[in-house]
């Protein structure tokens, strides 16, 4: 991502913002008030209105700024648990990884190397969201507006 680890720290940091970055996640229902510190929750909705389900995520471990590590509940399909890497890029930006498995319920019927393939997009939109939102915050622009540069993108 092209900006600093402390930016992408302070969007973990706000668990109001998982709503805006996590595919599925369609409502922060509730954030624990010492969040992202372990054992804090993010109480959340998955899917469409009326038929949403409430659920939560637990943070296992936090070494922010280099390291999230999350259990998300996704009743009826079991748990995941989720772990975000941070790393300072040579350029001055960040590199994020974020390796997300299955650790209970139905899905862990499904082979790993087709759950790895079912939520590598998952992923990718979860980044690519991230990354936005990060920028966002922060005025910075994406190398995609630096190449594309049409008024009226940025509303001020």
């Amino acid at each position: 991502m092209p900006c600093p680890r402390e930016d992408v720290v302070d969007v973990l940091s706000d668990g109001w913002l998982y709503g805006l970055w996590v595919v599925g996640a369609t409502r922060i229902r509730a954030v624990e008030a010492r969040w992202p510190a372990e054992g804090q929750r993010l109480h959340h909705s998955t899917g469409p209105w009326p038929l949403h389900l409430d659920d939560h995520t637990t943070v296992l471990a936090s070494d922010l700024p280099d390291r999230l590590v999350l259990t998300a509940r996704g009743w009826p399909w079991g748990q995941a648990r989720i772990d975000i890497r941070l790393e300072e890029a040579p350029d001055g930006g960040t590199r994020v990884v974020m390796w997300e498995d299955v650790i209970t319920g139905v899905m862990l019927l499904v082979p790993q190397p087709l759950r790895a393939l079912l939520l590598g997009p998952r992923q990718r939109e979860c980044l690519n969201r991230l990354e936005q939102l990060v920028l966002g915050r922060t005025g910075r622009r994406s190398p995609e507006e630096e190449d594309d540069d049409v008024e009226g993108r940025v509303h001020e």
